[in-house]
Parts: C-alpha cells; sequence; structure tokens
C-alpha cells in the first residue's frame, strides 16, 4: 500500500513539473522600443528648426546608414528630411519663409492613412504634398484628392527608398478651390506632410503646415484656434473659415458646438447643417468672444474630417493658420526649445499635470486645472515638456509665433512605443 501512494505521489509531482516547465517554455519575451520619426525636409526658399532631445538622426538620403548626433537642442534642416531616434520624444519643426509667414509641426512615424483638409488647387496656391518613404525598399501610394466638386482621380505615386516627393498643390486638382487630400500607402514607410502657402503675384497670402488626421470621426475636437481681437471695444475677432468634408457614402448632418473661456454655444448656422458624400464644404466662422482663442467640437451622424482657417496679423503682415483636430491627451514629452507657445487644453473638467525641463537643468512642475478651456504658455529656456497625466477626454495644440507669422501644432506623440515578440530557442529544435 504504501508502494502504491509513493508510486501516485511520484506521479504527481512529475506532472506538476512538467506542466510548469511546459508553461516556462511557452512564455513570450517582448522587446519595447520608439520607432523612429521623420522631420520633413526644407523646400526652396524655406527655412526650418527642430526643437529636438540630444539623440542619433541620419538624413534621408544617406544610403551608408551612418547616424549623428544633435549637437544642440535646436538643429537647423538646410534641405532633406531627417530620421530621429527620439527614443520618445517628440521633436517639433519649425518652417518659416523670410517676412511672409512660419508654421509648425511634429516629426513622426510611419503612417497607414493620413487626411489633410486644406490647401487649394486654384491659381493663389503655392502650397505642396510632400511624401516621404524612409523605407529601404521602393514604396507605392496612392493620393486621393477631394473639392467643392467632389471626388477627383485618384493619383498612385511609386517613391524610392529613401527619398520624398513634392507635389504642387495647383497640380492636384488644376482649378479646384477647397481641398481635402487622403493619402494611402500601399508599401513603405510612408509620411507625409502638406504646406499650404498662398499668394498673388508678389503678395504674400501666408502659409502654414496643414496637420494631419489619422481617421474620419463622427467627434471631432479642434482644441485651439487663435482668436486675434482687432477692435477689443467692439469685440470683432479675427474672420475664420470651417472646411469640413463628410467622408461616407451617404448624407450626413453636423453640429459645431464653440467653446471657450466665454462660455459654450452654438453659432449661428451650425446646427444640424448637412453635407453631401465627398463634397468639401467651407463656412464662415465670425464667433463673438472676447478670449485670445477657443475650441470648437463637432459632432455629426457620419464620419467627418475637418479643420479651421484662421488669418492673423502678425509683424511682418498678414499669415495663414489652420487648426486641426488632435486625439485626447495621453501622457507624453515634447522638446520645445527655442518656443515659447500657448498650449490650449479643452475638456469639460481639466486636470493636466506638466514636468517642464530647462537649459540649465532644473526642473519644475506645474498643475493645470479648469473647465471647458484653459491656456498655459510655456516659459522661457524649457527645453522639453512631459504631460505626467491628464484628465480624460482632454484635448491640447499650441498656437505659437515669430517675426515671420503664425503657427499651429498638435499636441500628440509622433510615436508610440512599440512592442515586439522576441522569439525564444527551443531544445526541440535541435532534438524533435
Amino acid at each position: 500500500m504504501k508502494r502504491t501512494i509513493a508510486a501516485l505521489i511520484t506521479l504527481a509531482l512529475s506532472f506538476t513539473c512538467a506542466s510548469l516547465l511546459n508553461q516556462n517554455s511557452s512564455g513570450s519575451l517582448y522587446s519595447e522600443s520608439y520607432p523612429a520619426v521623420v522631420c520633413p525636409p526644407t523646400l526652396s526658399g524655406l527655412s526650418s528648426q527642430i526643437s529636438t532631445p540630444k539623440t542619433t538622426f541620419q538624413s534621408l538620403a544617406n544610403r551608408s546608414g551612418k547616424t549623428n548626433v544633435f549637437r544642440s537642442y535646436r538643429y537647423v534642416i538646410n534641405k532633406d528630411a531627417l530620421i530621429v531616434s527620439a527614443n520618445g520624444v517628440t521633436p517639433i519643426i519649425w518652417q518659416t519663409r523670410a517676412g511672409k509667414w512660419a508654421g509648425g509641426t511634429i516629426c513622426s512615424g510611419p503612417a497607414s492613412s493620413q487626411w489633410f483638409v486644406g490647401g487649394s488647387s486654384d491659381v493663389t496656391s503655392r502650397g505642396h504634398l510632400i511624401v516621404t518613404n524612409s523605407g529601404l525598399s521602393d514604396a507605392i501610394v496612392d493620393v486621393q484628392v477631394f473639392s467643392e466638386k467632389g471626388k477627383q482621380k485618384l493619383t498612385s505615386l511609386t517613391i524610392k527608398a529613401k527619398s520624398n516627393s513634392a507635389l504642387a498643390l495647383d497640380a492636384l486638382a488644376t482649378g479646384n478651390k477647397i481641398l481635402t487630400v487622403h493619402v494611402i500607402p500601399r508599401s513603405g514607410r510612408i509620411n507625409a506632410f502638406m504646406i499650404d502657402e498662398r499668394g498673388t503675384g508678389l503678395t504674400s497670402m501666408g502659409g502654414d503646415f496643414v496637420n494631419p488626421i489619422s481617421a474620419p470621426a463622427t467627434t471631432l475636437i479642434i482644441p485651439a484656434i487663435p482668436n486675434q481681437l482687432v477692435n477689443k471695444s467692439q469685440k470683432v475677432a479675427t474672420h475664420h473659415i470651417v472646411r469640413i468634408m463628410n467622408t461616407s457614402a451617404v448624407k450626413a448632418n453636423f453640429t459645431l458646438e464653440l467653446v471657450s473661456t466665454d462660455g459654450n454655444f452654438i453659432p449661428v448656422g451650425f446646427d444640424s447643417q448637412n453635407l453631401a458624400p465627398g463634397v468639401v464644404t467651407e463656412l464662415a466662422l465670425s464667433p463673438i468672444v472676447a478670449a485670445s482663442a477657443f475650441a470648437v467640437r463637432i459632432t455629426s451622424d457620419e464620419p467627418v474630417v475637418a479643420a479651421i482657417s484662421s488669418v492673423v496679423t502678425t509683424k511682418s503682415g498678414k499669415d495663414l493658420v489652420w487648426s486641426t483636430p488632435t486625439p485626447p491627451l495621453v501622457p507624453m514629452t515634447m522638446a520645445v526649445t527655442g518656443l515659447t507657445p500657448a498650449i490650449i487644453f479643452a475638456s469639460a473638467a481639466i486636470s493636466v499635470q506638466i514636468e517642464v525641463a530647462f537649459l540649465n537643468g532644473k526642473k519644475s512642475r506645474t498643475n493645470i486645472k479648469g473647465s471647458d478651456v484653459a491656456v498655459w504658455h510655456v516659459p522661457n529656456a524649457a527645453r522639453t515638456i512631459r504631460i505626467i497625466k491628464s484628465s480624460a477626454e482632454t484635448y491640447a495644440g499650441a498656437l505659437t509665433s515669430d517675426a515671420n507669422g503664425y503657427g499651429y501644432i498638435p499636441i500628440t506623440p509622433g510615436s508610440l512605443l512599440a512592442r515586439v515578440e522576441v522569439p525564444r530557442s527551443n531544445i526541440r529544435v535541435l532534438n524533435p
């Protein structure tokens, strides 16, 4: 009897050990890293500077794969696009045409879909769509243009490895006034950037980056729209244009709600507006509010894409600003050296904790609280800002300017942490 019990115990222990070994051998290991981000090239006549961490980068045209190290937190791009190992810190690029306009965007990782709500293809257009392939093989990209006349002819591009193509907007849908452009990569490591620049003869009408939207949605929040008061006593503000397109195959109805420190309301003419599918529509927005910036919430019964253009006065004249939707705020770090933007937060209940790292090595923390809209100014000599934590459904955008012009920058990470399973060796490969 004792032998039988001992045999049963031994058998049970054997099964237990085998089960544990099987569980351990089937466990997976993962490698986590941030994908490299791409900063757009500097086109002829423009100047570019990147706010960046001191990390490694390489020129897009560099075929050897050799990397360099940023020697400062503010780097000048003379011409070519850069591939930056940002390691979770989102660089900001600031581009200018001297005395004409200025604009900013983030350096970002490859995208599977990008919508650009902005630009024109008429005689005033001097803008470009820049498509960059940072991969090691040729890429195929579809560019679908929509306008006030509906869906236009599809353009397919082949972009060589580690190169970019700049397409003039006035050639995408010649004669069309208002554009929405959808960039859909079929292969390759693709980033696209749009610069909307306008002018007549020798007169500049301003310019700006049009920041992309990753996907249409039934709710869009545009958190930072400049509201430059011309006459404070009369509260006459900058004129704005809402550009919107219904991306579905059926009619849509949308409502736009303005959100500001002066209160929330639906402007006249923006309640249950009809949108035909695939047709780009523009509507004038002239709110009477005293706030220097406001946000809008767009809700629709079908997915839409939208942006708001504003014409502002700068030291050098008039400039064009495109404010675009952003996703909800998440913990992230952004490089801001050389810039002192005003960051506008939009939410029903705002609670955001921020850490600022300065060029002298010191750090400070601040808490932003409020309802609907809150404005915080990045302090001078800041190197990075880190969103430590944020209330749910909070959105943020930055407005900044220099002697050349005025720009909008979305507050969103350029790349997200990627997790890849690492293969593990198994003795059964050698001893089946």
